[in-house]
């Protein structure tokens, strides 16, 4: 890897970056200790008693630390009553103080714990959305008065032992750092850069670092380019925090995480991981643990060959250039491909799992919103008419005797691709440990290569394999043909999330198969829903929701479930519901609409960044979102298609 794309130890062989070691509260973090798991409360903090039995829930599910809002004085000292009533119970726990705008409560909550977690987007910066402009000279003085504000923080940490999380989110930037390097992965690190430097000029070294978004191909860039930056400067390798930002819930907020916490373990990144989901927090550390546990044995994996630099840059995001073949590749979006090919006896009633309903009346097929757009049938062809949309993929050997071939292409190894006429589309089988077939590949016309990985390091495999179809200017559509036996639904999504979403975020890949669930339901929509994780393919309504915590204003879960019950038919429209200011309008910035509570059953709505209504009561608030959104001309109305078949 070249020096200025270099941010992993290696591309093609597993190894853990090797961060610093810093202690927290007798369970460090860094160095040589293993991926730690944390989450947040989301009780009141001055509710003691809830705060501590949640606490323990969570430690119980498998936390290593419990982070606590403290947005203010009151909540700051309360901390000190939740340390004690852990501690009485036997919980030594280390706590984390959450602080966002107020640097007194920072200082007293250091004295307390053994962690707090500061933003610089606005622990001395603002947001009010405004356009600033500086000189250097003025932009200068900004460090000097921000210095000023937290340099009696970090005296405070060093004197009593207690680290920091120096924590940027990207949708909290503030209008200073928006202004000069704009809503970017580098406005991020040199948001969270800008304090770093402050700490190493006092040698204070206690830090853990993060860079969270909810959009994961931003996320993930900025972790990259954090660990670039600190290589660059010649700073500590700190310890980094990883997680997605207002992931969501159920299995959408699972496969989130996996694109963009996994994309980054794929590479070795990452010493603790907090998974944000919009459920009580003790479902959150299993999901994180299970993603952890992907690495248990991962090095020592098959070798792959090595590559000195990587082709592409993976600070910015391009999609791999490719010549468009039937609807592949070039500027259509990624396709998903249905494999019924251990499916002998395939009826009219199976396409349901894959999106493509009959109606006996009036003898029509209809397709959902994740209707597949291939369907491989192997070597047991379809024997009824297939629904416009949904054409269909066999072996070779079977689909050559076939009278009709109309939507039919033949799937082959490259070594039977001499047999096919060269104007025939046709889709090649490849294991991505075959490098050598890159070069044969240029010779073949119209295909679109079927890539498929049995190492066990999956994703960096099939990596290579595309990057080695840049490097020699072949520009074949390609498919990820990902199959593992995981029965288990959600250890399925995590898993190919994982390799999959780490692919896409880098703009490698051109369609998905998946295989090896047992049901083609859970197939269908894990593979619809890593595309939009990853940004690549927008099929349903994207929920930006923050996980709640103890500012949280309002039933956050059970207000996310029912905006979503009438709006989840809204297609590609994005609607963020977040629990108070905190997490508002900054941290939904990719959302087309926001629903944000602004006090006690009083909810703010947005268009965008727009504040459109103010102090609307909470039994109102979704009628009037809806409302703003049929103003827009967003709004159909659902269809019944699945309550009549169902």
């Amino acid at each position: 890897m070249s020096k200025s794309h270099k941010y992993c130890p290696s591309l093609t062989e597993y190894h853990r970056r090797k961060a610093i070691e810093v202690n927290i509260g007798g369970v460090p973090l860094g160095g040589d200790h293993r991926i730690r798991v944390q989450s947040m409360t989301t009780i009141d903090t001055m509710d003691t008693e809830g705060s501590i039995e949640q606490s323990i829930r969570m430690v119980e599910s498998g936390c290593e630390y419990v982070r606590i809002t403290a947005p203010s004085l009151k909540e700051a000292q309360n901390l000190e009553q939740i340390r004690n009533g852990l501690r009485a119970r036997g919980f030594e726990v280390p706590l984390v103080a959450d602080i966002h705008f107020t640097p007194n409560a920072a200082e007293l909550a250091a004295k307390i714990v053994e962690k707090v977690r500061v933003n610089p987007g606005n622990y001395a910066d603002k947001k009010k959305f405004e356009e600033l402009e500086y000189t250097d000279a003025t932009y200068e003085q900004e460090l000097k008065r921000i210095r000023q504000k937290f340099e009696p923080l970090v005296k405070i940490c060093k004197e009593h032992g207690t680290v920091m999380r120096i924590g940027t989110n990207h949708g909290s930037l503030s209008d200073r750092i928006m202004g000069r390097f704009g809503d970017t992965p580098l406005g991020m690190v040199e948001s969270a850069l800008e304090f770093l430097r402050i700490c190493e000029d006092l040698e204070y070294y206690d830090i853990v670092i993060s860079m969270k978004a909810s959009n994961t191909r931003v996320m993930v860039q900025a972790y990259r380019l954090l660990v670039h930056k600190l290589d660059e400067e010649g700073l500590k390798p700190y310890p980094l925090h990883l997680g997605v930002t207002e992931a969501g819930e159920g299995e959408d907020g699972r496969i989130k995480s996996a694109v963009g916490i996994g994309a980054l373990l794929e590479d070795g990144l990452g010493d603790t991981v907090r998974v944000s989901l919009t459920e009580e927090p003790e479902f959150e550390a299993p999901v994180a643990q299970a993603l952890i546990d992907r690495y248990a044995n991962r090095a020592g994996h098959d070798p792959i060959s090595p590559l000195a630099e990587s082709p592409v840059d993976p600070f910015v995001y391009k999609r791999r250039e490719t010549q468009e073949l039937l609807n592949f590749g070039d500027h259509n979006v990624p396709r998903v491909i249905a494999d019924f090919s251990h499916n002998p006896d395939i009826g009219i009633k199976d396409l349901r799992d894959i999106g493509h309903f009959y109606l006996p009346e009036p003898d029509k097929w209809r397709m959902n919103d994740i209707g597949a757009d291939y369907i491989y049938t192997g070597s047991h062809p379809i024997s009824f008419m297939l629904p416009n949309g949904l054409q269909e993929i066999i072996d070779y050997e079977v689909w050559s005797h076939l009278e009709d071939k109309k939507n039919k292409y033949p799937l082959l190894d490259i070594s039977e691709a001499s047999k096919l006429p060269t104007d025939q589309p046709s889709f090649i089988k490849v294991e991505a440990e075959q490098l050598s077939e890159v070069g044969q590949l240029k010779s073949v016309k119209n295909a679109i290569i079927v890539l498929h990985s049995s190492n066990n390091h999956t994703m960096a495999s099939l990596r290579r394999f595309v990057f080695e179809l840049i490097l020699q200017g072949v520009k074949h559509p390609v498919v990820i043909h990902w199959h593992q036996t995981i029965a288990e639904t959600e250890g399925f999504q995590l898993a190919s999330a994982t390799d999959i979403g780490g692919l896409l975020i880098d703009g490698l890949g051109d369609g998905v198969m998946l295989a090896g669930n047992g049901s083609k339901k859970v197939e269908n929509e894990t593979a619809f829903g890593i595309l939009q994780a990853a940004r690549t393919r927008m099929t349903k309504t994207e929920y930006i929701s923050c996980p709640s915590c103890g500012r949280t204003l309002f039933d956050l879960q059970e207000t996310t479930a029912m905006i979503r019950k009438r709006t989840d038919h809204l297609k590609g429209v994005k609607i963020g519901i977040m629990g108070c200011i905190v997490n508002g309008p900054g941290e939904m910035a990719d959302a087309d609409y926001g629903y944000v509570g602004s006090g006690k059953d009083k909810i703010t709505l947005y268009r965008g960044q727009e504040v459109v209504k103010k102090a609307v009561h909470a039994d109102y608030a979704v009628d009037e979102l809806i409302q703003i959104i049929k103003d827009d001309g967003n709004w159909i109305e659902p269809e019944l298609t699945e309550l009549i078949l169902n």
